[in-house]
């Protein structure tokens, strides 16, 4: 039996890829508010209307990412392309900008609460790779060895997050690194688990956010501290790390690893300990630096 034109084209439409912008919080939906031709005047309604179109996307077959929209990049954005920013197309195209270079995660039936937090953390983590690359482009060449200080200082970390990946125990991992940069400390956080041949399997987004963090601070010499957590069925979950110091990582005593774990970090205040979890000294990396320059 021939398809009929109508047929064709409900066909057409699943075979399109879509893209929503999305306003994650209060703030941002009252700065799109000031638009007459934004027609929502309740976040949570507003939320509520953007799960029913995805779900009757998915339902339908199609095929919808979610973009973080910022009304001020949005704002810029009208302004660079003398685009008027109260019109839906210029929405359109700022969306459509977005799903080519921003920050992005598909829909899959989920509820959208469980994809804000998402799309909130894969905002972070971009934006704090953006930053970290930036400075580390800018500290140039080493002045008595023509080095690039930046991409040395790369080398240097993703060799040891290799060594410690590769020392610690079978199981999953959660790496937290953190530096302390001006005008804030910056955070990230890593994690691995075993493919079936035992190698780790790591997120390419997160391990590059990771390692770029690392660098700077090792790079910088500036104050900072690496904790790795691992977890096997069976056995207690074992914390250790180490802390940045110059262009290495020196370890840190079970007793200081506990006392970190165990101290709130706000007030100050200790914390109960975690039961079943076992606060070690870290392995030896057997860390033989080469890189060339690091010392400057």
């Amino acid at each position: 039996m021939p398809q009929t034109d109508r047929t064709v084209r409900r066909v057409l439409r699943r075979e399109i890829a879509g893209t929503i912008g999305l306003l994650t919080d209060e703030h941002d939906f009252g700065a799109m508010r000031r638009y007459r031709t934004f027609a929502f005047h309740d976040h949570p309604a507003y939320l509520r209307h953007v799960e029913a179109v995805l779900r009757t996307r998915a339902a339908q077959g199609a095929h919808t990412t979610i973009a973080l929209f910022d009304p001020e990049e949005y704002a810029a954005y009208c302004q660079e392309a003398g685009l008027d920013p109260d019109i839906p197309s210029s929405r359109t195209r700022f969306t459509a900008e977005l799903a080519a270079g921003g920050v992005t995660v598909p829909y899959e039936g989920q509820p959208l609460t469980e994809v804000l937090p998402t799309l909130v953390d894969e905002a972070v983590r971009q934006a704090t790779w953006e930053y970290a690359a930036t400075l580390l482009a800018r500290l140039g060449p080493c002045a008595s060895c023509g080095h690039d200080l930046g991409r040395a200082a790369f080398h240097r970390a993703s060799a040891l997050i290799t060594r410690i990946l590769d020392t610690a125990p079978t199981g999953h991992r959660h790496l937290v690194c953190s530096v302390s940069t001006t005008p804030e400390p910056l955070l990230s956080v890593l994690h691995a688990d075993d493919d079936p041949d035992g190698t780790p399997h790591l997120d390419e987004s997160e391990l590059l956010e990771f390692t770029s963090v690392l660098a700077l601070g090792l790079a910088t010499h500036s104050p900072g501290g690496l904790v790795i957590r691992t977890s096997a069925p069976t056995t207690p979950d074992r914390v250790y790390g180490w802390r940045l110091h110059g262009y290495d990582l020196v370890p840190l005593t079970a007793g200081e690893v506990f006392d970190a774990y165990c101290t709130d970090a706000q007030s100050g205040d200790l914390i109960s300990p975690e039961s079943n979890v076992d606060y070690r000294d870290p392995p030896d990396l057997g860390d033989e630096d080469t890189t060339p320059g690091h010392r400057h």
